[in-house]
Order: C-alpha cells, then sequence, then structure tokens
C-alpha cells in the first residue's frame, strides 16, 4: 500500500482523519457530556502524534514530487476540515 511516499501519505492521512473523527465525534461528548476527560487526553495525543507525522509527509512529498507551495498549504488545510484527508486521499489515488 504504501511503497511510495505518496502512498506513505495516504495511508498517514487517512489515519489522521480517523483520529480527528473518533476526537470530534466520540472523545469530545465523552468529556463535556459525560464527564470522562481521559477520552481526549487518549484520543487527543494520538490525534496530535497523527497530525504531526502528517505535516511532515505533506512536506516530505511537497519536496520529493516537485510540487507546489499551494498543494502544500492545501493539503495541511485539509487537515482541520472533517473527512478533509479523506478528499485528499481520493485526489492522491491517481498520483500515486
Amino acid at each position: 500500500m504504501f511503497q511510495t511516499s505518496v502512498g506513505f501519505l495516504r495511508f498517514v492521512g487517512n489515519l489522521e482523519g480517523i483520529s480527528y473523527l473518533v476526537l470530534l465525534i466520540i472523545a469530545m461528548p465523552l468529556k463535556y457530556f459525560l464527564d470522562f476527560p481521559i477520552a481526549v487526553t487518549i484520543v487527543g495525543g494520538l490525534h496530535g502524534f497523527l497530525f504531526v507525522s502528517y505535516v511532515i509527509m505533506v512536506a516530505v512529498v511537497k519536496f520529493k514530487k516537485h510540487w507546489s507551495n499551494g498543494w502544500g498549504v492545501w493539503a495541511v488545510f485539509l487537515a482541520f476540515i472533517p473527512f478533509g484527508t479523506f478528499y485528499l486521499d481520493r485526489q492522491l489515488k491517481n498520483k500515486e
């Protein structure tokens, strides 16, 4: 699946997107509605690690493939939108 840098970016992006959704849909409601803050602590830490890994991989792919700065900014921007990394994955599927 990730024999190329683009493939690995897709993999990390999917993990990052899943962790973001788990944080928003499961962990945050547990914290604020059921007074269970440890969920955000655990999922938030994992999501933070995956987000940093995603940004690093965006930079690696951008420089390795000589893609524009605008593409890099777009790819990082999509990480802030729920389901955004999945949208990027569909775009990258054709560029592997």
